[in-house]
């Protein structure tokens, strides 16, 4: 399913994303290097394990990238205009290497653009959850979208 255009949705819209992605060391590795974070908790496996998490702790910003990235197909694929903004983002849970993750996102709130008659802003409430259905990251998005009608 492609994403929406701003008049096609309705507040309390709530969508189950249908792709479920595992994260790897890999993926985490890749992020923390491709972005130059070189937080241990990351990319050092003795000081993780001296850690309180006892383990690899998955780099925070490649959560919410991935969280974001699992909703575009069926928010704002192809309906973009633009996105305007993150807020409220919040961490609950930590994410480990082999842990699973799906997506949700619910419309909070429509607003009709003041500088552009043809879009409009939509905000999502996106959740990222793994696979022991526990929420490990959150935020809203405002998102600038193409009407269907202009």
């Amino acid at each position: 399913m492609a994403g929406r255009y701003f008049d096609e949705w309705q507040v309390g819209d709530r969508i189950e994303h249908p792709i479920r992605r595992t994260v790897t060391e890999t993926d985490n590795l890749l992020f923390s290097t491709m972005t130059h974070n070189p937080q241990p908790l990351h990319l050092d496996l003795e000081a993780a394990k001296a850690s309180e998490f006892g383990q690899i702790l998955v780099n925070g910003t490649f959560t919410f990238a991935l969280m974001v990235g699992l909703s575009v197909g069926e928010t704002t694929l192809g309906t973009l205009v633009a996105n305007l903004g993150y807020d409220r983002l919040v961490m609950p849970r930590p994410v480990f290497i082999g842990d699973t993750m799906h997506a949700t996102s619910e419309v909070i709130d429509l607003k009709d653009s003041q500088s552009r008659p043809t879009a409009g802003i939509v905000t999502f409430a996106h959740e990222l959850i793994n696979q022991r259905d526990e929420v490990v990251c959150r935020c809203t998005r405002s998102a600038l979208l193409h009407r269907a009608r202009p």
